[in-house]
C-alpha cells in the first residue's frame, strides 16, 4: 500500500470520529433568530473555476502499467463468397497533341484572301528558330465607292532565341508591306465630275523593316531589356527612323523591393511638303527617362510608389523645343476579401513617343503631311474594384480621371484649291492635331464561364471629355462590346462577338473656290452616327491537325463610316481551314 493511500485512510477514520463524537456530546444544539439585513447576491467574483487538470502533491506517482492486447482467432464456418472487386469505369479525356507549326487559308467576298503560316523548329536543347508569314487583302467592292478600295498587308517575321539556366535572349527581324486608297471623298459636300475622278491618283503604300531584340536574366539585378530600331516609309517620299532601349534594373534590401526603369527612345523623320505644298517638313525627338519605384507589401496591402524623370530634346523644322518632366507613377492594392474582393487606385503619368508609324497603325488614311510631337500624358487617377462575384463570375470596375497635354486628335483635312495634286488633297485625308484634353472615364467588365463549354463577356466604356477645341474630334463617348464562345460537341465550335460605338465629332472645312487669295473657307462640323458590328464564327475539327473555319463579319450589313467618308464593306464572309503539324 502506498503513503498516499495509508495518508487518505487515517484522514477517513479520524473525521468520522470527531463526527461521531460531536453529536453524542451535545444533541440539542437550541434555537437562535438570525436578522437577514440584506439577500445575498453572489457575483462574478464569488465563482472559481474548477481546473480541469488536478495537480497531484504527492512525493511519488504511481508507473503506468502496461496493458497488452490480444486477439484469440479461431475459424468460423461460412458459406459467404465475395465477389471479385471490379475498377470503376473513368472517362479520360485523351490529351490533346500540340503541334509546333500551323498553316491557315480562308477565301471569301470582295475578293478577300487570308493566309497565316508559322513554324518553329528545335535547334538544340536551348536555341529555337521561328517565323510568320501572315497576307490580308481584299478587292475592294464598297457600295457608291467613287475611288478603288482595295487593300493588302503582308508581313514577314523570323525570330531567333536561346533560352538556358541564367538567362533567355532572342533577335527578330521583320518586313511589312501594305497598300491603302484614299477612297473617302467629300461626296456630300462637293460635286465630283469623272474626268476629275480619273486624275486623282489614290494609292499610297507603306514599307516597315525592323530589328529589335530582348535579353532576360535570372537571378540578376538586371531585368528584361528591350530594344528595337524600325524604319518606316511609303510612296510619298515620307521616312521615318525610330530606336528605342529599355532597360530595367530590380534589387531587394531589407524586404524592401526596389525597381528602375530606363528608356532612350528616338525618332525622326521627314515628309517631302506639308498638305498646302508650301515647303517640306522634318522632325526629330530623343527622350530620355528614368522611372524609380519601391515596392511595399504588408499582409493584404501592396503599394508601388515611385515616378517618372523624363528629359526631351525636340526639334520640329527649324525650332527647337528641349522639356524636362516629372509623372507620378503610384498605384496601390488591398484585398478586401481575399482574392475575392480586390480594391485598387493609382496615380500615373508618362511621356508618350507619337510616330508616323503608329499613326498609320491607327489611321490609314492620314496624308502624309503631319507634325510629330511627343503628347505629355500627365496623370491618370483611376480607382476600381475588381474580384469575383461567385466561382465562375468575374467583375472589374474602374473611374479615372486622365489630364494630357499635345493629345493627338485625327481630323479631316480641308478641301483647298492649291497646287498640291496629289491622291490625298481632295478633302479624302486625315490630319493630326494637337490639344489639351481631359476625360473622366467609367470601365466596366463582367466574365462568365457558365461551363467548360460555354464562357461569356460583357465590357463598356463612357468617356466625357473636356477641351480647348470645339470638340473632341473623332473620339466616341461610348464603346460597348460582349462575346460569347461555345464548344458545342468535341468537333463542333462556334462564337459570336458585337461591339458598339457612340457618335464621335469631325469637321469638313472647304475652301472657296471663287476666293483664292486670301482664301476663305468655310467649317461644316459633323456628326458621325453611332454603330454596331455583329460578328460570328463557326469551326469543326476534323481531326487533330485540320480544322475547317467559317467567320461571318457585320452580319447586320451596315455600311457605317468609321471614318468621315470612308464607309467599311458589308457583309462578309470568310472560309477556310487550319492545318496543324511537324517537321
Amino acid at each position: 500500500m502506498s503513503k498516499t493511500f495509508r495518508y487518505i485512510t487515517v484522514m477517513t477514520l479520524l473525521f468520522a470520529g470527531v463526527k461521531n463524537f460531536a453529536q453524542k456530546r451535545d444533541e440539542n444544539i437550541g434555537t437562535e433568530v438570525v436578522n437577514v439585513v440584506k439577500p445575498y447576491t453572489p457575483t462574478i467574483s464569488d465563482a472559481f473555476k474548477v481546473k480541469e487538470t488536478p495537480v497531484i502533491e504527492d512525493e511519488t506517482n504511481t508507473d503506468k502499467e502496461e496493458i497488452k492486447y490480444n486477439i484469440f482467432s479461431f475459424p468460423v464456418a461460412s458459406t459467404f463468397t465475395p465477389a471479385k472487386g471490379r475498377a470503376a469505369a473513368v472517362d479520360k479525356e485523351a490529351k490533346e497533341r500540340i503541334f509546333k507549326n500551323y498553316a491557315t487559308l480562308g477565301v471569301g467576298n470582295y475578293g478577300t484572301i487570308n493566309g497565316e503560316l508559322f513554324i518553329t523548329e528545335n535547334l538544340s536543347s536551348t536555341d529555337y528558330v521561328g517565323g510568320m508569314l501572315r497576307h490580308l487583302s481584299s478587292q475592294g467592292g464598297i457600295n457608291d465607292v467613287k475611288l478603288d478600295d482595295k487593300y493588302y498587308n503582308t508581313s514577314l517575321d523570323l525570330t531567333y532565341g536561346s533560352r538556358t539556366r541564367d538567362m533567355d535572349w532572342n533577335a527578330d527581324l521583320g518586313y511589312k508591306h501594305q497598300m491603302y486608297n484614299w477612297y473617302g471623298l467629300p461626296t456630300e459636300f462637293v460635286t465630283f465630275t469623272d474626268d476629275a475622278i480619273k486624275l486623282i491618283d489614290e494609292q499610297q503604300t507603306y514599307q516597315t523593316l525592323t530589328l529589335g531584340a530582348k535579353l532576360g536574366m535570372k537571378e540578376s539585378v538586371l531585368d528584361d531589356t528591350s530594344l528595337q530600331f524600325k524604319r518606316f516609309w511609303d510612296s510619298h517620299g515620307s521616312q521615318e527612323n525610330r530606336f528605342f532601349v529599355k532597360p530595367a534594373i530590380n534589387f531587394e534590401v531589407d524586404n524592401f523591393k526596389f525597381k528602375t526603369g530606363f528608356v532612350v527612345d528616338y525618332v525622326g523623320g521627314s515628309f517631302e511638303k506639308n498638305y498646302f505644298d508650301t515647303g517640306d517638313i522634318s522632325y526629330s525627338y530623343l527622350n530620355f527617362g528614368a522611372q524609380p519605384a519601391i515596392l511595399l507589401q504588408q499582409d493584404d496591402l501592396s503599394v508601388q510608389a515611385g515616378a517618372g524623370f523624363f528629359y526631351s530634346v525636340g526639334k520640329y523644322n527649324e525650332g527647337s523645343d528641349n522639356k524636362f518632366y516629372i509623372f507620378p507613377q503610384v498605384k496601390a492594392s488591398y484585398k478586401l476579401v481575399g482574392d475575392i474582393m480586390i480594391a485598387y487606385a493609382g496615380a500615373e503619368g508618362t511621356l508618350k513617343q507619337n510616330t508616323f508609324a503608329d499613326f498609320v497603325d491607327e489611321n490609314k488614311f492620314i496624308s502624309p503631311t503631319l507634325a510629330i510631337a511627343p503628347t505629355n500624358q500627365q496623370y491618370d487617377i483611376y480607382v476600381g474594384l475588381k474580384g469575383k462575384l461567385a466561382n465562375t463570375v468575374t467583375f472589374n470596375v474602374r473611374g479615372s480621371y486622365m489630364a494630357e497635354d499635345d493629345r493627338v486628335f485625327f481630323a479631316a483635312n480641308p478641301l483647298a484649291v492649291t497646287t498640291n495634286e496629289e491622291g490625298y488633297a481632295y478633302g479624302n485625308s486625315f490630319d493630326v492635331i494637337y490639344d489639351n484634353l481631359t476625360t473622366i472615364s467609367v470601365f466596366g467588365e463582367l466574365k462568365m464561364d457558365f461551363s467548360k463549354n460555354a464562357t461569356f463577356g460583357i465590357n463598356g466604356t463612357f468617356n466625357s471629355y473636356t477641351t480647348d477645341q470645339d470638340e473632341a474630334w473623332n473620339l466616341p463617348s461610348m464603346k460597348v462590346g460582349a462575346n460569347l464562345d461555345v464548344n458545342i460537341t468535341k468537333k463542333w465550335y462556334a462564337g459570336t462577338n458585337i461591339f458598339f460605338v457612340g457618335e464621335r465629332k469631325d469637321r469638313m472645312i472647304i475652301q472657296d473656290a471663287t476666293a483664292v487669295f486670301p482664301p476663305t473657307f468655310t467649317t461644316h462640323k459633323v456628326t458621325l452616327d453611332s454603330y454596331f458590328d455583329l460578328n460570328a464564327h463557326l469551326g469543326y475539327k476534323h481531326n487533330e491537325r485540320l480544322t475547317g473555319f467559317l467567320k461571318l463579319n457585320n452580319i447586320a450589313n451596315q455600311q457605317y463610316e468609321r471614318w468621315l467618308n470612308y464607309p467599311v464593306q458589308g457583309f462578309q464572309f470568310l472560309i477556310g481551314a487550319n492545318y496543324k503539324f511537324d517537321f
